[in-house]
């Protein structure tokens, strides 16, 4: 009995240990349409520690709509963009989608990522929760 409690213990810090320390980044590239309605919208599901898509291709000068939905219940996320003339700061519910919309007006690759941390661990940005979004003409 004691012996089995010892192994499970011994699996769950492996568990604990590979979430905590993360993993590397796979690029995951969409490309941008633009709908009937003339939005580009973008559907990015966030997992443990990544987005999917992490490299997205949108058009200057057409409104853009992302579409974020958190697929963890227990691990807090968030997006983070700055870029000429948007700055969005947004918490991720587990139980809503959260939808952004703005117009960019350069081009240019621009940076989003997960700002969360727990204690002296990566932060989910340095565990691979990070992407691009390339305006293009």
């Amino acid at each position: 009995m004691r012996r089995g409690a010892v192994q499970v213990s011994f699996l769950l810090a492996l568990a604990f240990l590979s979430v905590a320390l993360g993993g590397e980044w796979e690029k995951k590239v969409y490309i941008a349409t633009v709908d009937k309605d003339g939005v580009q919208r973008v559907r990015i599901k966030a997992g443990s520690y990544y987005y999917d898509p992490n490299y997205i291709v949108v058009k200057r000068g057409i409104p853009v709509e992302l579409v974020l939905i958190r697929e963890s219940a227990f691990i807090p996320h968030n997006i983070v963009l700055e870029m000429p003339g948007v700055s969005i700061r947004e918490e991720l519910d587990p139980e809503e989608e959260v939808r952004v919309r703005f117009t960019p007006t350069e081009t240019g690759k621009f940076e989003f990522y997960c700002d969360k941390k727990f204690l002296f661990f990566k932060s989910h940005r340095e565990k691979g929760m990070w992407g691009i979004l390339e305006v293009v003409d």
